[in-house]
């Protein structure tokens, strides 16, 4: 592998490495490990969120605060809610 980086960048992670005791080369190889294996995430949600992230799937975080939607079509959906068959009466019928 071929890193192309800056001579202050190079010498920043040489002596970081240094620190921890490790080679310049064990300490990269544990750092591209780390961004790219998810059993390195915190937890289960970390782990989901780096494989949707590797696949292109993981939209980032809008700058923008979410809209309210309008009170015409939330009047609506509370007049639609509970309109419907009962979840009861449904699985009643599955079992007969």
């Amino acid at each position: 592998m071929t890193w192309r980086v800056s001579d202050e960048l190079l010498e920043q992670v040489r002596r970081h490495a240094q620190r921890r005791g490790r080679s310049l080369n064990d300490w990269v190889t544990t750092v591209m490990a780390a961004a790219t294996d998810p059993a390195y995430a915190a937890d289960e949600a970390g782990q989901v969120r780096e494989r949707l992230a590797r696949a292109g799937l993981l939209e980032a975080p809008s700058d923008q605060a979410p809209r309210r939607p309008a009170a015409n079509r939330v009047a609506a959906a509370r007049a639609r809610a509970g309109t419907g068959r009962q979840l009861s009466d449904l699985v009643s019928d599955e079992r007969r």
